[in-house]
Parts: structure tokens; C-alpha cells; sequence
């Protein structure tokens, strides 16, 4: 019974080394992306402790006071922290509403393209936005509808008065949405026409057969089809509801548009870089990451209701 398992346990050994042999070059290049999670996703979760403590620069991490739940406590009394949720919340929503739809249709729009050339000019038109800095961005957005931009320049011209859009909470949110469709639909793209790609050529030749048209051949295979990574990629989206990003909002918004802008990013550079509230900041951020946590579990399940490869798990 002994040497049984010592020859299985030998032929495992044998067997991984020969697996290892074989497929190193995937492991290599696999090894800066494992290192990246390690140093800069594993390892600053250490630091989270700080959201229980009194933190001190001078203390560092491990001699500061513990405070226990002060700062959610703190975070939760806090007059301003209901707005900054409704904020993040509007946002979030908007985002995932009418911007992560945009680049399916896009994809099925593209997918349908019959002259290759014509295809690849517009998949990479629509990419190039994706490459830019959110500064540039930013400072395209105030160039076109700040005072002396593109927008009021045509409002004087038949008449107009100027119109402070920048300065406007109403324009802050449309501008956002806008601004988001066409900086990252391009990117997103990539993705559902590889998924597109992957689709077996003879359901459509089945369907041409039987007389299907193109919408049909869309709504009946294409789509259907293309569903499960839709809801993968919904559900990443999802994870990161309360984590907007900061760039995009940093770059775009004024201290007149603070009310509808401000969103739990922004505040934590406000409150933890610039007033120096590292303890304070860091609750918000695992506030932030056990939502997103409970979200990403509660939308996983829904999603493997409703496709059997629709979950992350």
C-alpha cells in the first residue's frame, strides 16, 4: 500500500514537472502581472488596519493607538457623507445605464461591417480616445464649454449670452456621461468582438439557410451568444460601483459643481492627502470595498440565474 502511494506521489511530481517543462513561457509571462497584484493590491491591504486606529505619521502603522469603529462612526455622522453617497450613487448608476450598453451595440454595429478596411479604421478611431489622460481630457472638455470655449464662441456668434456650463451643476453629470462614452466605448469594444469572433460561423450558415435576416441572425445568435461575457464584464463593473475613479471627476468638476460631483474618491484626496486624515480616509476606502464586495456577490448569483456562464464563479 505504501510503495502505491509513493509511486503516485512520484508520478504527481513527475507529472508536474513535465507540465511546468512544457508550458514555462506562459508561467514567465505571467510572473510581472502576479508580482503587480502582490505589491500593489496584496500587500497595501496590510494597511487597512489603519481605518481602526488613531494613525500617526511619527507612530507609524503598528505604534499607533488603536480607536476601534470611531472612524466609521465618524464617517457616518459626517454632514456631508449622505450627499457624497448620492453623488457616487448617481454616478455609478448613470454609468452602468447608459454607458456600458454603448459598446455592445457598437460591437454588433461593427460585427455587421462587410468591408474589412472600413471596420478597422472605425474600431480604431473609436480606441484612440482610450489612450488619452483624463488631464487632456479634462482640459478638452473646459477648452470646448468654458468661457471663450468652442460652445459659447458659437452661442455669441447668433447672440447669445455666455453660458457658464462648466460652473452648472445640471451640465456636471450629462458632461460625464458624454465624456465617458467617448473615451472608453472604443476600448470596450475589443473585447465583445473577440467574444464575437469565437462564435461558431455555422449557426449564421444554418440561419441563412433558413432564411434568417441580419437582425434576426443578431437577435437570435449574436447576442445570445455574446451574453455570458456581458455579464462578466457587468459584474466587474459592478465591483467597482463605489470607485468611480478619480481622474475623470477630479478633472472635470469645479468647486461650484461640488454638490452633484463630489464622490467618495475625491473626498478621500481632499480629506486624506490634503488635511492629512489617513485613518479617517482609509474607513471610507474599506467602506467602499465591502459594498463593492457584498455587490459582486449578490450580482454573481443573480447572473448564474440567468446564464450558466454568466458568473465569475
Amino acid at each position: 500500500m505504501v510503495a502505491v502511494k509513493t509511486r503516485n506521489v512520484a508520478a504527481k511530481s513527475s507529472g508536474s514537472r513535465s507540465h511546468f517543462k512544457k508550458y514555462w513561457p506562459y508561467y514567465v509571462m505571467m510572473l510581472p502581472g502576479i508580482i503587480y497584484l502582490i505589491m500593489f493590491k496584496y500587500i497595501p491591504m496590510m494597511g487597512s488596519v489603519i481605518a481602526f486606529k488613531d494613525y500617526s505619521a511619527y507612530k507609524g502603522i503598528w505604534e499607533s493607538a488603536w480607536c476601534g469603529l470611531e472612524n466609521f462612526k465618524k464617517l457616518f455622522v459626517y454632514p456631508d457623507f449622505y450627499k457624497i453617497l448620492r453623488n457616487t450613487i448617481v454616478l455609478g448608476l448613470l454609468k452602468i445605464c447608459l454607458t456600458f450598453p454603448i459598446p455592445v451595440i457598437l460591437a454588433l454595429m461593427l460585427n455587421e461591417l462587410r468591408n474589412a478596411k472600413i471596420k478597422k479604421g472605425i474600431q480604431t478611431i473609436i480606441c484612440i480616445p482610450y489612450f488619452v489622460s483624463w488631464v487632456v481630457v479634462g482640459g478638452l472638455v473646459f477648452d470646448i464649454f468654458g468661457v471663450g470655449g468652442l460652445f459659447n464662441n458659437v452661442r455669441e456668434f447668433f447672440g447669445m449670452d455666455t453660458l457658464l456650463v462648466m460652473q452648472k451643476e445640471s451640465w456636471f453629470r450629462p458632461i460625464y456621461v458624454i465624456s465617458t462614452i467617448w473615451k472608453e466605448s472604443g476600448w470596450g469594444t475589443v473585447v465583445y468582438l473577440a467574444a464575437i469572433s469565437g462564435i461558431d460561423p455555422s449557426l449564421y450558415e444554418s440561419a441563412a439557410i433558413d432564411g434568417a435576416s441580419r437582425f434576426q441572425k443578431i437577435r437570435y445568435i449574436t447576442f445570445p451568444l455574446l451574453i455570458p461575457t456581458v455579464l462578466t464584464l457587468l459584474l466587474l463593473n459592478i465591483g467597482s460601483f463605489l470607485t468611480l475613479g478619480f481622474d475623470q471627476v477630479y478633472n472635470l468638476y469645479t468647486p461650484m459643481t461640488y454638490a452633484v460631483a463630489d464622490i467618495f474618491d475625491t473626498y478621500v484626496f481632499r480629506v486624506g492627502i490634503q488635511q492629512a486624515q489617513y485613518s479617517f480616509a482609509t474607513a471610507v476606502g474599506l467602506f467602499q470595498s465591502v459594498v463593492g464586495l457584498f455587490m459582486v456577490v449578490t450580482f454573481n448569483k443573480i447572473a448564474n440565474k440567468v446564464s450558466e456562464d454568466g458568473g465569475l464563479w
